[in-house]
């Protein structure tokens, strides 16, 4: 990709940065576990050598969809393979039950497991690496069962480190148009926009973005070319492209993810965007710094207690 359309925070990064992903799953997938950029750059050069964290966000649910994400407290290496050796690891799993508009954030060494029923936009690192643990006795087109990982999954899981889960979106201030912040990560944010007339896209020169149709039909303009949209597509907006403008036909939602610059997002958030409610509470009782890694911390919590919001389950965690 030209260094104009990446930007001037990325034009020095080797790989494109980001993937987006529509899921349907019509069977639970397998029980897996992505390692963290850490162990993926000394054990899987060959695979490009990122891990991967990512984040779901469920385009749609029907009644009783659920998805399993992270252990339960107390599970250990030994309580792992115990459950493995006796067909019963699914029950040492949370449950989260996921209804349309849920958004789930999931760090690098978090096993977990999508179910059926629901439509999954993922938003991740540009990796494919998994550790699949438990595939449930499928076999392949030739009988076989496929490649499980299980020493690999063992080393990068997150044991006794709870992490992720269901987030709250934060909602943003803008002109014409309902934006929330789904999750922030070193290496993505992730924003929903509800559309319902023109509205503006301000496109960053230090970073490109992806813009991806979950409903409705319209135009994008800029200024010397315009181009239609629909439902289910993608689109690139390079960074030298000062700005979109959004003109719906019908009402229209859409992420807009991108690489964000963490100690900048911050101090935004710390100087002009203001929230209401239970949100804005929750938000400055996290006194947010950052720690000089790109990642966005908080004060201690107590681990039982899920994430209030993006923010604070959006921590990058270290290998074990």
């Amino acid at each position: 990709m030209p260094a104009e359309w990446r930007g001037s925070q990325l034009v020095a990064e080797a790989s494109f940065p980001l993937l987006v992903k529509f899921i349907f799953p019509t069977e639970k997938l397998s029980l897996q576990v992505h390692p963290d950029d850490a162990y993926a750059s000394v054990h899987e050069k060959s695979a490009c050598g990122r891990g991967k964290t990512e984040m779901w966000h469920a385009v749609s649910a029907l009644a009783g969809a659920q998805l399993q994400l992270g252990l339960k407290p107390g599970v250990d290496q030994e309580k792992f393979r115990k459950g493995l050796a006796s067909h019963t690891l699914e029950d040492l799993f949370e449950v989260q039950p996921v209804r349309t508009g849920d958004t789930f954030f999931v760090p690098a060494g978090t096993p977990h497991s999508i179910g059926p029923n629901m439509v999954i936009c993922e938003v991740q690192e540009y990796s494919d690496l998994t550790y699949r643990v438990y595939d449930f006795g499928r076999v392949d087109a030739h009988g076989k069962p496929r490649e499980l990982h299980i020493d690999k999954a063992l080393l990068v899981t997150n044991f006794g480190k709870p992490a992720g889960g269901k987030v709250t979106p934060l909602l943003l201030p803008a002109d014409g148009v309902t934006r929330s912040l789904l999750a922030a990560c070193r290496y993505f944010a992730a924003e929903r926009w509800e559309c319902f007339a023109k509205c503006e896209i301000p496109v960053d020169p230090e970073r490109f973005e992806l813009i991806v149709i979950l409903g409705g039909a319209g135009r994008f303009a800029w200024p010397d070319s315009a181009a239609r949209y629909h439902r289910g597509e993608c689109w690139l907006v390079p960074a030298s492209q000062a700005r979109v403008d959004v003109l719906p036909e019908t009402a229209t939602s859409l992420i807009r993810t991108y690489v964000p610059d963490i100690p900048v997002m911050r101090t935004e958030l710390h100087q002009g965007w203001n929230f209401s409610g239970r949100t804005r509470a929750s938000y400055f009782r996290l006194r947010l710094r950052d720690d000089g890694k790109g990642k966005i911390s908080g004060p201690r919590r107590d681990p039982r207690r899920r994430a209030r919001h993006s923010f604070l389950a959006a921590q990058p965690h270290a290998h074990s």
